[in-house]
């Protein structure tokens, strides 16, 4: 297993990415951008687990890929799939142009949120 304090350093980034969009959810109306701080704690966290287990480490961003590669050391971790597929849009819908429909709503933003602290929750689980 990888030095606890590099661990450490991943999980606290990923609770500042959550904490964060967490903290605006209710009285703010940038929904993409909440959304995307959710997919972004929701992938360090499943590289807490990579660097964790000393897997091998890619840079990406597709939470799906990542979620695999955790498998490999945690297949406990499979129920996450679910989270991971809503969450991974996020990444290019709320940074880029795209010429798909979306809609960023209250409630998208509140489902970015459960699947987020479903991984979190599953993480710190696993890396206990």
């Amino acid at each position: 297993m990888a030095e606890a304090k590099i661990i450490q350093e991943w999980l606290h980034k990923a609770d500042e990415d959550f904490d964060f969009a967490k903290s605006i959810i209710e009285d703010s109306t940038f929904y993409a951008q909440i959304c995307f701080h959710f997919q972004q704690s929701a992938e360090k966290y499943l590289k807490a687990v990579i660097v964790a287990d000393e897997l091998e480490f890619h840079k990406i961003h597709d939470l799906i890929i990542l979620l695999k590669t955790c498998l490999h050391s945690r297949p406990e971790l499979i129920g996450l799939m679910p989270h991971c597929k809503v969450l991974n849009r996020y990444y290019i819908d709320t940074r880029y142009p795209v010429h798909w429909p979306t809609d960023y709503s209250k409630e998208t933003a509140f489902k970015a949120k459960v699947a987020a602290e479903s991984i979190r929750d599953a993480v710190r689980a696993c890396l206990k």
